[in-house]
């Protein structure tokens, strides 16, 4: 392989052309489908200018321009780009500018705000869960709760081994509250509420950092916009762009023109 010092690991590389996100590339590079220089690639190399990579016996084309979009994702879409797995939110979406994927997961019963991108430097910043993006959601449970209840969301509850992060929360009406978390736990919200005796009845995410739902009907996307970009880029100045810290590859400057 290359020697030249501008080498890049294969993962990042793979990532950066858009085909897809770093954890996906190393699926790929594992099962044996990827080649450099006609030869089989292993896990941890490194390429660089010079090298001749295949993906499932294809060249890598050029990374496409930039793309970022807010979707608002209806009830029974799911967060995955398998094509196998019917109402997945590439189908749902139908944007015919290339390949796209989420920036994070709203699970299939929960509707809303989602972004996404086939830019994968964006994507690790934004998830790291060191950088404290917010993401605002309005939850209804299956009865009226009181003000004890949201003092302990808010100071944090035991689920999954561990105590939720202090968040902010503030009631709509008997049985709805809006609540901003900076942590991304596995349906957090859900067990949040389960612990304390209530179900979910309706989730709906309506922001992420400074992006709002507000102006997409459900099932309707939008490119962001040049401002709504340079926003996000100034929250995500000081984000890590280790290896360790992301499953995914490194951003290009773009043009812009619009995601569990």
């Amino acid at each position: 392989m290359t020697t030249q010092t501008n080498t890049t690991r294969l993962n990042k590389f793979i990532s950066e052309t858009g085909l897809c996100s770093r954890r996906e590339a190393d699926r790929l590079i594992e099962g044996g489908l990827v080649k450099v220089n006609g030869e089989v690639a292993v896990m941890g190399l490194k390429v660089g200018p010079g090298d001749h990579v295949k993906v499932r016996g294809k060249p890598l084309r050029t990374r496409p321009k930039a793309v970022y979009l807010a979707y608002n994702k209806p009830i029974g879409v799911t967060c995955t780009t398998d094509p196998q797995v019917h109402g997945n939110i590439v189908d749902a979406v139908k944007f015919r500018g290339g390949r796209i994927f989420p920036i994070g997961r709203l699970d299939k019963p929960s509707e809303g705000l989602i972004l996404l991108t086939n830019d994968g430097d964006i994507v690790n910043k934004i998830l790291r869960a060191g950088n404290a993006h917010e993401k605002e959601y309005v939850v209804t449970v299956d009865k009226a709760f009181d003000e004890a209840f949201l003092r302990t969301m808010a100071a944090g509850v035991p689920i999954l081994d561990t105590v939720t992060q202090p968040c902010k929360i503030a009631r709509i009406s008997d049985a709805t509250f809006k609540v901003t978390l900076t942590q991304g736990l596995n349906r957090q919200i859900r067990r949040m509420t389960e612990y304390l005796g209530y179900n979910v009845v309706r989730l709906k995410r309506v922001r992420v950092m400074n992006i709002e739902l507000a102006g997409l009907k459900t099932g309707q996307w939008r490119e962001l916009s040049s401002k709504e970009m340079a926003v996000i880029d100034g929250m995500v100045a000081g984000s890590s762009k280790t290896e360790e810290a992301s499953d995914f590859g490194r951003r290009q400057p773009s043009k812009l023109k619009p995601a569990g």
